[in-house]
């Protein structure tokens, strides 16, 4: 929590992906209550519940925790005037989609994403099921706490349970499968958290057989050895049941990886070239475009040159990704951690929408994952971080510049070399790509021996 705003607890508030952190440790039911009053009373100046009652829907993961954080943000937001209705158990995107659908001024998801059971995190999605500005979340931040006039009577705010939230998600995202599954065997890893119910249904719709695992929560397990972060599970569940494929999500399903038959993972890089070529081949890539982060490998760049696909790429993070789809108009974009946006059908990165979408593009061209996958070669990539340095002198120190030309010259375009400054530490990321582990490995290191000596603080 870095970015903008008063600081609550020595910490700031909102991220870059909302408001994260432990659970009654930072993120305390008293701050989600006052975020979701502060948030009600920044909108409804701005003019989003002009002319109407304002109306809120709220979900959240499986942690305990969500039970009180959903419990205190519904709280403020009839608190202050706005319906709420109450989505139980969904994933981010499911909050997103109803938000949207349901037409109301404000969607609430409360997860911590990938992250372990006892954080928590608040995100705030505007109407169209779209994340909310910067400078609104700045704003929202310097109203944490202030006096207000508190409504009372018919003016303060009703709750209401909204039971056909999943069966209704899960209805979106089966219709955006064009033909049927039937005869495909998945293995989906819900991550023990908030798609256990939606993910299975919803393939299990478009006519795949499906094996879930990892889709009995708790409370506590969501994540724990299971999920995206830990592939192994999905990989043995796959060569055991003879499956087609697998999919393993996060615990807010808003992204997803892959295994195909053979167990061999197939991450967020290889499912965009899939699906960006099953995009250009019906016609609907817009500008036969994908949009990717300077993360994303360099064989998929390679790739989807060769296939005349042009890659825009952006800083990392799936907001930015998101920022360049609006401005453009692009039908596609991701990162290599699985978050893929599909914009005809979605507002934000969507897991289980991408699994169909795979799924669906085997079920039309007859081919498996591994054959689809192999559209792109992806090079060995070495990531190591380099603490305690003076991040804002990476891209200005000579010594630093001269070495990274070395670099470049060394791998001769058959590599790739990127600095890239920490948003959150005092830490500098040297990513290198090149034919070999070793090389990549060697490159990287000696790199970031010149980082530490010349950036030490």
């Amino acid at each position: 929590m870095t970015r903008g705003g008063p600081q609550v607890g020595g910490a700031r508030v909102f991220g870059t992906d909302g408001v994260r952190g432990l659970a009654n440790g930072l993120l305390t039911a008293e701050l989600a209550l006052d975020l979701s009053v502060a948030a009600a009373h920044v909108l409804g100046e701005a003019g989003a519940f002009e002319g109407h009652r304002p109306r809120a829907v709220v979900g959240r993961d499986t942690r305990l925790s969500g039970e009180f954080l959903q419990a205190a943000v519904v709280a403020g937001l009839a608190s202050a005037g706005v319906d709420v209705l109450d989505l139980g158990v969904l994933p981010t995107p499911g909050v997103a989609h109803l938000t949207s659908a349901l037409g109301v001024d404000l969607g609430v998801m409360i997860s911590a994403s990938h992250n372990p059971m006892p954080d928590n995190g608040i995100k705030f999605l505007a109407r169209g099921g779209l994340k909310l500005d910067d400078d609104i979340e700045h704003v929202i931040e310097g109203r944490l706490r202030e006096p207000w006039d508190r409504p009372t009577g018919a003016k303060v705010g009703r709750i209401s349970p909204y039971a056909t939230a999943v069966d209704e998600y899960a209805a979106h995202l089966t219709a955006t499968v064009p033909g049927d599954l039937a005869g495909l065997r998945v293995v989906l890893d819900c991550a023990h958290g908030a798609a256990y119910q939606a993910g299975p249904r919803a393939l299990r719709a478009a006519g795949a057989d499906v094996v879930a695992i990892c889709a009995e929560p708790d409370g506590r397990n969501i994540n724990d050895g299971c999920g995206s972060t830990h592939l192994e599970v999905l990989q043995a569940a796959v060569l055991e049941h003879g499956a087609d494929a697998g999919f393993a999500l996060d615990g807010d399903a808003d992204r997803c990886l892959a295994v195909d038959a053979s167990g061999a993972v197939v991450d967020g890089d290889q499912i965009l070239a899939v699906l960006a070529l099953a995009l250009r081949d019906a016609g609907r890539l817009h500008r036969d475009t994908v949009v990717a982060t300077v993360m994303s490998n360099l064989g998929f760049v390679q790739a989807m040159e060769r296939e005349g696909v042009t890659v825009e790429q952006t800083k990392v993070g799936d907001r930015y990704v998101l920022e360049s789809m609006k401005a453009h108009g692009f039908t596609l974009g991701g990162e290599q951690s699985g978050h893929v946006i599909l914009s005809e059908h979605a507002t934000t990165g969507d897991g289980i929408l991408t699994a169909l979408q795979v799924l669906a593009r085997m079920a039309a061209t007859g081919r498996s994952l591994t054959d689809l996958a192999g559209v792109m070669t992806r090079l060995p990539q070495i990531l190591v971080n380099v603490p305690d340095v003076d991040k804002s002198r990476a891209s200005s120190d000579p010594d630093v510049a001269a070495a990274v030309a070395e670099a470049e010259a060394e791998l001769a375009g058959r590599g790739r070399v990127l600095l890239r400054p920490s948003g959150t530490e005092s830490l500098v990321r040297v990513m290198v790509e090149a034919e070999s582990e070793e090389q990549a490995a060697q490159v990287a290191h000696r790199l970031a021996d010149v980082v530490k000596k010349h950036l030490a603080l």
